[in-house]
């Protein structure tokens, strides 16, 4: 599994990290970092959330 963000659509508004905060940040420069691309398969359903509750819907999963 790999997590993808489109940065031309985030805000960077932070739900995302809310829900994953071991695979999303949001740092003081207002910007998204992706922690771990390539996450255990254990946080999937973290990862799911935060792809339906983004609210720009900037973020995807791709499977390997």
């Amino acid at each position: 599994m790999k997590v993808v963000v489109d940065f031309d659509l985030c805000e960077s508004n932070a739900v995302c990290m809310g829900i994953a905060p071991e695979v999303f940040e949001v740092r003081e420069d207002d910007f998204l970092y992706i922690l771990d691309e390539n996450p255990p398969e254990a946080l999937r359903p973290k990862i799911e959330e935060a792809v339906r509750s983004c609210p720009r819907a900037a973020i995807s999963i791709q499977d390997d």
